[in-house]
């Protein structure tokens, strides 16, 4: 088969995350966010354009892109004022926010620099994120209640690949970083729509068999960790695919190799020493550990990057107690790579992982009709937050807890312990 170029691979991989991570349907619109911390316009807008003719070749009404410079970030830490918070725009929300209540489409696509912030004023850059959390809550609901079709990609931007592959000149680490994300998204593939559905199915096999099992908890064995996690009454085993609200099916993250449920959030004890770096906020946070008693993070360390993990901790009281678990094999397509990309959209596909804060209210059998208060005493977790990090490797085995206290094995060696 004779080699495609860049650009043809672009427009599968556009195809595939309108027609798999979206699902469009004729009439909808799009919106497409590139974030402050998701890198420099340029970069990025072969893909989005791509993106933009598959949309309407499948009936899209309308397509729009939010594009930004991860650089303004950076000089906002660097020299604005430190009282400046209340200056946060909203006119970027108030335009989500309508898409949204159209029953619209929602695109993220990542790819910034893991570095951008580090060194810089860590207090300023907890309270910059907070403002950024607080403001784009109503945004972050409607995600976490699966109100809309919507996804999160990546695209190789240029600070992002040279820290991968710090090495190769910046156009050769792009080039390499942009194979990576072909490779891991099945985009390589002869078909890449019929690999993601078959990847689809066996994902589904898996997670019908946990939710079969109905363990009330799983308990983690590994190098610097031993620990214990609740699984609330009602929690849903979740895998690729969902269903939104308005009717449609999609596929939330590309590349996906997870499956997961909530936690409880009064439930989690014993210590966590994660297995990859953290990204958070434009800082890399290494070698560090997290200790739980009764659900709550009652300590963390880190060699670096403690102040921004200790930051993103006690942004409220949901970023102290976690919102999700996921298991994944060691030997997952990202995980065989053998090398960090420092973006949780890839290393969380490369690890078992939790994540620090708000549960999606679609884990839980009716979550997505209670209210805060209800959730939280059903044993799901309210928080600005999100952020997932790993906590899987080779070395890692994890029981699942039956009802009368018994442990089954569910991954041995970081990979799959039964048959589904």
């Amino acid at each position: 088969m004779t080699a495609k170029t860049h650009q043809e691979m672009l427009a599968k991989y556009a195809e595939a995350i309108v027609k798999v991570g979206l699902n469009i349907r004729a009439g909808q619109r799009l919106i497409i966010t590139l974030g402050a911390t998701r890198g420099v316009p340029n970069q990025f807008a072969p893909l989005v354009r791509e993106i933009a003719k598959a949309a309407y070749a499948v009936g899209a009404r309308y397509v729009d892109a939010i594009f930004a410079d991860e650089e303004m970030l950076r000089l906002r830490v660097q020299n604005a004022p430190r009282d400046s918070f209340d200056a946060y725009p909203k006119w970027q929300i108030e335009a989500i926010k309508d898409m949204i209540e159209n029953g619209d489409a929602l695109l993220s696509i990542a790819g910034s620099n893991p570095d951008l912030l580090g060194g810089l004023d860590s207090d300023f850059v907890g309270k910059m994120q907070r403002v950024h959390l607080e403001n784009w809550s109503p945004v972050s609901e409607k995600v976490t209640t699966n109100a809309i079709n919507w996804c999160v990609v990546a695209a190789a931007g240029d600070a992002w690949a040279q820290k991968i592959f710090p090495d190769l000149p910046v156009e050769k680490a792009q080039e390499k970083l942009w194979q990576a994300i072909f490779e891991t998204t099945r985009i390589d593939q002869p078909d890449p729509i019929a690999a993601w559905e078959n990847h689809i199915v066996t994902l589904r096999k898996r997670a019908l068999y946990l939710q079969s099992k109905q363990y009330t908890g799983l308990h983690y064995k590994g190098p610097g960790t031993d620990f214990t996690l609740g699984l609330p009454n009602g929690h849903l085993w979740i895998s690729a695919q969902s269903m939104a609200q308005n009717g449609i099916a999609f596929t939330a993250n590309m590349p996906t190799e997870e499956v997961f449920t909530l936690p409880d959030r009064n439930r989690a004890d014993g210590v966590i020493s994660p297995t990859f770096p953290l990204s958070y906020g434009g800082t890399l946070i290494e070698d560090f550990q997290v200790h739980f008693e009764n659900g709550r993070i009652t300590k963390v360390t880190a060699k670096k990057g403690e102040a921004a993990l200790q930051k993103l901790v006690e942004t409220d009281e949901g970023s102290h107690r976690l919102g999700e678990v996921a298991l994944v094999p060691a030997s997952s397509p990202i995980g065989k790579r053998g090398h960090l990309f420092y973006n949780t959209l890839f290393d969380e596909n490369a690890s078992c992982h939790i994540a620090i804060g708000r549960a999606y209210r679609f884990t839980l059998a009716g979550g997505t009709e209670l209210n805060d208060e209800e959730f939280n005493a059903a044993g799901g977790n309210v928080s600005l937050n999100h952020v997932d990090f790993m906590i899987g490797s080779p070395q890692m085995d994890i029981d699942g807890i039956t009802k009368d206290g018994k442990h089954e094995p569910v991954m041995r060696q970081g990979e799959w312990a039964f048959e589904a």
